[in-house]
């Protein structure tokens, strides 16, 4: 059975008892709430990764671990009546991928410990306290540090025929965290002496819109409603005909031409590592938070090709993979 049939079983299969799923009736239990589709790949990908994390710390599904799987595909109200499902089936500890995720379980509980993973600036969105100490019952892996914003921007003048304008682009009813990450970039941007103009989207409309921006370049934050509507984001750039950067290489690996982005599967490891400690008698409130360590340039070179643009031969060098 691939991943999508495996996930798709699990959905269904998730409220019956332990007797019946062949499960030990003292297995604990894991809820992973995720901003993504259960089919998406990359929801795949991080849904292997943490299985295969899990095992290597001891825990094994069917065995001393019950995993129950909730996806929103990127759907505010999807996500809501998922996070009511978790919680009813009573879990242990629960695992929430994305800022809406976090959002959504803390309203609904003060007691189960929740582990992040790809969040933003959780401290100014209320998840902790502050990063060495969280407080309360929530601590995880932020996929995000101050200035990181500030070098998505950076590529973009490295690109040949110069850039002068760039359309920051972002969903503002799902990402609260944008006025930090616009700070940064409209400082960084003085320096660099280029324009920067937000362009908030929220839509099929709006995202569309962005085809007949033929005046500058792109730069796309970090956004689960940017992600789940990645196809159509690509395609309006590759009909404006414009340089873009990207904070996830999910992007570049669909045709986009750059992006720095941290390593999310790094990311789901760790997280691994702090539900296994909790399991075993640690408090959230006494784990920090923890910043991203690995980081990732991915440039595709075709991509470059297809849009007429060369770019710098210090930024190719540095780059962690180039797509030929």
């Amino acid at each position: 059975m691939n991943r999508r049939g495996c996930l798709a079983l699990l959905g269904m299969t998730a409220a019956l008892p332990a007797a019946v799923l062949g499960q030990q009736p003292n297995a604990a239990r894991l809820g992973v709430l995720s901003v993504t589709a259960a089919d998406d790949a990359i929801g795949q990908a991080r849904s292997t990764i943490l299985v295969e994390a899990l095992a290597g710390q001891g825990w094994k599904e069917r065995a001393n671990l019950t995993i129950d799987w909730r996806s929103g595909g990127g759907d505010r109200a999807r996500i809501a009546q998922l996070a009511d499902e978790l919680i009813a089936l009573k879990p242990d500890i629960l695992l929430a991928v994305g800022t809406p995720s976090v959002e959504e379980l803390r309203r609904r509980t003060t007691t189960i410990p929740i582990v992040f993973a790809v969040v933003t600036d959780p401290v100014s969105q209320g998840f902790v306290e502050n990063l060495a100490h969280p407080g309360g019952n929530i601590t995880g892996f932020t996929d995000y540090d101050g200035p990181l914003a500030g070098k998505w921007l950076e590529m973009l003048t490295q690109v040949t025929p110069p850039v002068r304008r760039v359309l920051v682009v972002y969903n503002p009813a799902t990402a609260p965290f944008a006025p930090l990450m616009l700070r940064t970039i409209e400082d960084a941007a003085r320096t660099l002496h280029v324009m920067v103009e937000p362009a908030p989207v929220h839509d099929a409309a709006s995202i569309g819109a962005l085809a007949s921006r033929k005046d500058g370049a792109i730069l796309v934050l970090p956004d689960f409603f940017t992600m789940a509507n990645r196809a159509h984001l690509l395609a309006a750039i590759a009909e404006a005909r414009v340089p873009a950067v990207f904070w996830s290489r999910t992007f570049v690996d669909e045709g986009g031409l750059m992006s720095y982005s941290t390593d999310s599967a790094e990311q789901l490891r760790r997280a691994a590592d702090y539900i296994d400690r909790i399991l075993k008698g640690a408090h959230a409130a006494d784990l920090p938070v923890q910043n991203p360590t690995k980081f990732e340039l991915t440039i595709n070179l075709k991509a470059a090709k297809e849009l007429g643009i060369t770019l710098s031969a210090g930024l190719l060098a540095i780059a962690n993979d180039v797509i030929e």
